[in-house]
């Protein structure tokens, strides 16, 4: 990325992930103030907060991105359709929607694609902005690659890492979770057209986080360390 290094430009980076099954409203309206005091790209929030967000939102430049069928993906197309367009009705700009992994892992591209299309073509219908999650850690090398060629041809606006939520179960029983490696991030902006942008979720917790995925082509990222990351910033003299 050729654009310089501003506060403001590195804050319009930055969805402000308010997803935490324990949040409560206090909780999200107190997110929403720092992503208003920080001028954030948007707040990443549950469908039935839309609502409340919009309104303790209202007269500021911070979008409201709502999550669909999160954090599995598994419902059927209709009700993903039915609650993208619910999210766009409430007021929110744009929608995160998780892609059905198993479905993926099967192999059944038809399916895969023809989804993606549908919600897609909903979101834009209402000129939002759709950003599909892939949950990278479930996937191989090739199954990634596969979902970028797809939403590139759908000409989808964004592809994404993951949720934050999508723990893998290890040998010894315990559960990890990577998030956005470099690997990932370097093979999507290979395998993704020039016009579908790239949201990295998942371990960006840094300033040199940040600047690390913004190197490697990331335009947007999903975070819960934003106040960290930009007194960081300011502290380093970026203005």
């Amino acid at each position: 990325m050729n654009q310089e290094i501003t506060l403001r430009t590195l804050s319009k980076m930055i969805d402000h992930s308010l997803l935490h099954p324990t949040m409560t409203d206090a909780d999200i309206l107190k997110g929403c103030e720092t992503a208003k005091k920080y001028d954030v790209a948007t707040v990443c929030i549950k469908p039935y907060a839309i609502e409340m967000c919009v309104r303790y939102l209202a007269g500021t430049d911070v979008g409201i991105c709502s999550v669909v069928t999160f954090p599995h993906g598994n419902s059927t197309t209709k009700m993903k359709l039915k609650e993208t367009e619910e999210a766009l009705e409430l007021g929110a700009t744009e929608i995160d929607m998780v892609v059905n992994i198993g479905k993926v892992l099967g192999g059944d591209w038809k399916y895969v694609s023809d989804e993606i299309q549908q919600v897609n073509n909903a979101v834009t219908a209402k000129h939002g902005i759709l950003k599909v999650i892939f949950e990278n850690d479930y996937l191989t090398l090739d199954q990634i690659s596969r979902l970028c060629e797809i939403c590139s041809a759908h000409s989808v606006a964004f592809v994404k890492t993951s949720t934050g939520y999508g723990f893998v179960k290890q040998p010894n029983g315990m559960y990890a979770y990577k998030g956005a490696t470099d690997e990932h991030l370097k093979l999507m902006h290979e395998k993704s057209s020039r016009n579908v942008q790239i949201k990295a979720a998942g371990g960006v917790r840094t300033l040199d986080d940040l600047l690390r995925v913004r190197s490697l082509g990331v335009t947007r990222i999903g975070a819960t360390a934003t106040v960290e990351i930009l007194e960081e910033a300011r502290s380093r003299g970026i203005v």
